[in-house]
């Protein structure tokens, strides 16, 4: 027999250590996964002197998962006993700070990783420091809430910062960071700044001439581990209270860039119309951007088939691998229609929402389709967040505030006795055509719980996350005890899987230090493959820095983390 030990640790590894056998030749170590579909090996052959193996897993795909250790020489090979999986894995769940952590920061407000999950991006709107450019002083904080990003790198299985970066203008309130979105290798990063100030348009403007709420976004590229600014982004209408940059989105090889503007104001309608008539207060835009030899420039102005003040049309963006499909939320929009490309005229659903499909081939993007969920409600703010997988073939729409007191996949969407419990809806296009495939709710819907706050859906589109930004429970770690509702808008994520086109709840995702207004949820990120996850929580309040340091001390508020899965 041999004697074996499995030990977790931050983040997301299992280390499986054993004693030396007395005749081994060499080792392997063989998984069970879920602890139904039998072992196979997951290490090669290793040598007689290794007595440790670690492995890096999805947790929530490890939650009954069992390891045997061999023993093997020429003659066959003798089992440990096995290590069973057990608990909610609160321990290897991985826990990120800023190196700088200060009151009221906010890190965690937006997470973007590169399709590896070698690369962590976290937005920290709230950060002060007036420093400028890629790793300047952290400690002169006299710019109160200009914002501040922080790059990880991880290697050889640790997470460690790579870069804190500034904007090139720095100005109190510009909430740089509100906004983060990664290339898929990780080299290319997007940061919106909602609130910077500038008269500027287009690209690499007059960063001094200031009007308020306009709006910015920061391009920055990584060469040899080093980053620094390429370009600083404009709309080409920028006005004030526009909040340009209040939702980013790369292509995977970084060379397209959309950008909502959710405050915009003109009343045009579909591709690169007339900018110039601000008639619909607030109905929101899209600016697509393309980069060629590293030079941008502005591709398309996308606006809303029915922009209505206050529709809010760019608040959430996603964008497909290849650039070319793109959605767009409109959580504020009012119309009643149900469905696929419905009547858009009947604003008898104030805020109910909607989602927008646009398509681009041949050099021009056309509106391919008008989204609504099946049980369209005044309220509901369907489109607060989007999500397409890599191929642009399935969308997720998240809906906040939808009423329903339905639990899991394609439940009963009348009963509304859960008010602002939140939904998720998926879409599948086949030959160009949407239909609804799921309506997803909760394990344990609760009133102002708001599950679909922000989704992320993997690469494949198979593996979706989807937040409960208010949920209630005390519970920590996967698969804890949802029923325990005495941690007020602590908040949790959930992770479904889609098999043969049928999807089912995989986890319940709780932070591993579960505390009061957390706001867990906050932001979400799922890599490629779905198998790493980071959630943020904006208003998490322990004043530990840099990566796994101390949850417990509990001093500084509303610092923020986030949590590596």
């Amino acid at each position: 027999m041999v004697l074996a030990d499995l030990e977790l640790i931050a983040d997301k590894t299992f280390r499986l250590s054993w004693q030396a056998a007395e005749g081994a030749e060499f080792y392997r170590v063989m998984e069970n996964p879920d602890g139904v579909s039998g072992f196979s090996q997951i290490s090669g052959d290793l040598e007689s002197s290794t007595l440790s193996f670690d492995h890096r897993v999805a947790l929530y795909n490890r939650v009954n998962a069992r390891y045997i250790v061999q023993a093997c020489n020429a003659t066959g090979c003798v089992d440990s006993d096995t290590q069973a999986v057990t608990g909610t894995l609160a321990n290897a769940i991985g826990y990120v700070k800023a190196s700088n952590t200060g009151f009221n920061d906010l890190f965690g407000d937006s997470v973007s990783l590169s399709a590896d999950g070698s690369t962590l991006a976290v937005g920290a709107p709230g950060e002060d420091s007036a420093a400028i450019g890629v790793n300047g002083d952290q400690a002169d904080n006299t710019a109160l809430s200009s914002g501040a990003v922080y790059v990880f790198a991880l290697s050889n299985g640790l997470w460690q910062q790579q870069a804190y970066i500034k904007a090139s203008n720095p100005t109190a309130r510009d909430e740089f960071g509100f906004s983060v979105s990664l290339s898929a290798d990780g080299n290319t990063l997007a940061i919106g700044a909602r609130r910077e100030d500038s008269a500027a348009t287009i690209i690499n403007g007059d960063q001094m001439d200031n009007l308020i709420d306009a709006g910015a976004v920061y391009v920055f590229a990584r060469s040899n581990g080093l980053w620094q600014q390429q370009a600083y982004v404009k709309a080409s209408n920028t006005n004030r209270d526009d909040f340009f940059g209040a939702s980013v989105s790369l292509s995977a090889d970084g060379n397209i860039l959309v950008v909502g503007a959710s405050g915009e104001d003109s009343a045009a309608t579909s591709i690169n119309g007339d900018q110039a008539d601000n008639s619909a207060p607030d109905s929101g835009a899209v600016y697509v951007f393309a980069r060629s030899n590293g030079l941008w420039q502005q591709q398309a102005y996308v606006k809303a088939s029915n922009p209505g003040d206050s529709d809010r049309f760019g608040a959430s963006i996603s964008l497909s691998a290849d650039g070319s499909t793109l959605a767009i939320g409109a959580g504020f929009e009012d119309s009643a229609a149900i469905g696929i490309n419905g009547g858009q005229i009947d604003n008898s659903g104030r805020d109910a929402g909607a989602a927008y499909v646009f398509t681009h081939s041949n050099g021009l993007w056309q509106q391919q389709a008008y989204i609504k969920g099946s049980n369209t409600e005044a309220g509901d703010f369907f489109g607060a967040s989007v999500s397409v997988s890599a191929d642009g073939n399935t969308l997720v729409v998240g809906a906040r505030r939808e009423d329903s007191v339905a639990t899991g996949i394609n439940g009963d969407q009348t009963d509304n006795s859960a008010l602002n419990s939140g939904a998720a809806y998926v879409f599948a296009r086949s030959n160009g055509l949407w239909q609804q495939q799921a309506y997803v709710k909760a394990s344990n819907p609760g009133e102002n719980d708001e599950f679909g706050f922000s989704i992320s859906l993997s690469l494949d589109g198979d593996t979706l996350a989807v937040v409960a930004v208010v949920e209630d429970s005390a519970a920590t770690g996967i698969n804890g005890d949802q029923n325990d509702n005495s941690t007020r808008e602590s908040g949790a994520a959930y992770v479904f899987a889609r098999s043969n086109e049928l999807w089912q709840q995989r986890a319940y995702v709780k932070a591993s230090n579960t505390g009061i207004l957390d706001l867990f949820g906050s932001s979400v990120s799922l890599n490629a493959d779905g198998s790493t996850l980071a959630v943020g929580a904006l208003q998490e309040d322990s004043a530990a820095t840099g990566v796994n340091g101390d949850k417990l001390d509990n001093s500084i508020e509303d610092t923020g983390a986030v949590y590596i899965y």
